[in-house]
């Protein structure tokens, strides 16, 4: 999607929204005055819509803005395996889609989702606490209760309340790049990326001091991309065994050490073609891929495009 043009976003309110679920796009992608997003906040119709845990929300729009938006967020709600949205709301949704518009579910406004059969063969994920019952009433999804987000192109879902940050933020990314989710993450104190792959909690097993030293050696080599990094220097700044290592960072992270390090050297590149003017060999030599075949091998493996492509898309200044 372009980077020069105004993206237009819906955040579709229904009875007993969750205050969270509703707050994180509209404060996303309204985090600067000039950040290319407008949003408008919506409802089956408009006035006051009775939302969970105490509050009401005044919206100053109906279903009309569905046919508005390039992106509908479907902010969770309570009690969603009680009974589906209303068929108004789920008519709109599914026109806003065969027009073209993304829809992205927070939480349990998957089962919204759900309830149009735009999820229905392809994988989705909804809070933990409903995957299972989203599962049994739509057999059709293939409902992976162990991860982050999901983004499954023109539709996304997200787990519980904070991994709607995630999504948002990957859907940042795709749009303005990486500097600007970096942007984005830093004003809402929020971590600057995490993979839709990521468990949704950490399994008990794992004690929570080494958690938190694991996170703490994950920000250690954020800071030296540029210098050599194996499995045994990690493990060793987090004083475990290699094998604990490996087996731990992939329960906390969804990827393996190295597959998490080249990813973050391929962001740390995306960063530099959308901020400087460094030719590739730099950049390569910058985030530790030693040379410009390298970066573009493995830019293309992870991104399906080119380090030049991608920089003709999100320069600053287009």
């Amino acid at each position: 999607m372009s980077a020069s043009r105004l993206h237009r976003v819906a955040v579709l309110v229904l009875e007993g929204a969750k205050p969270l679920d509703v707050g994180i796009p509209a404060q996303v992608f309204t985090t600067r005055a000039s950040m290319p997003y407008e949003v408008r906040v919506c409802g089956a119709e408009p006035g006051v819509v009775a939302g969970g845990d105490g509050l009401s929300y005044q919206v100053a729009h109906g279903l009309e803005a569905l046919a508005w938006a390039d992106i509908v967020f479907v902010p969770g709600y309570r009690h969603p395996d009680r009974e589906d949205p209303p068929r108004a709301v789920v008519d709109a949704l599914i026109a806003a889609h065969a027009r073209g518009a993304r829809l992205a579910a927070i939480s349990t406004g998957a089962f919204a989702l759900a309830a149009t059969g735009l999820l229905d063969g392809r994988r989705a994920t909804t809070h933990w606490h409903y995957a299972r019952a989203l599962a049994a009433m739509r057999p059709l999804i293939d409902v992976d209760e162990n991860v982050l987000f999901v983004d499954e192109g023109s539709v996304l879902t997200s787990a519980g309340a904070a991994s709607g940050i995630d999504l948002c933020l990957h859907i940042l990314r795709g749009d303005l790049g990486v500097a600007a989710s970096n942007h984005a993450a830093r004003r809402l104190v929020a971590a600057p990326y995490r993979s839709g792959g990521q468990a949704q909690y950490v399994p008990r097993s794992v004690p929570e001091p080494l958690g938190e030293r694991f996170a703490a050696t994950r920000e250690w080599a954020l800071h030296r991309l540029g210098e050599p990094l194996t499995l045994e220097i990690l493990a060793r700044n987090a004083a475990v065994s290699p094998r604990t290592f490996s087996r731990r960072f992939v329960e906390d992270t969804g990827y393996t050490p190295m597959q998490w390090v080249m990813r973050a050297r391929i962001d740390m590149a995306r960063e530099l073609l959308e901020r400087s003017e460094r030719g590739v060999e730099q950049i390569a030599a910058d985030v530790g891929l030693g040379t410009g075949a390298n970066l573009r091998l493995h830019f293309q493996h992870i991104l399906g495009t080119t380090p030049s492509d991608y920089r003709r898309t999100f320069a600053q200044g287009e």
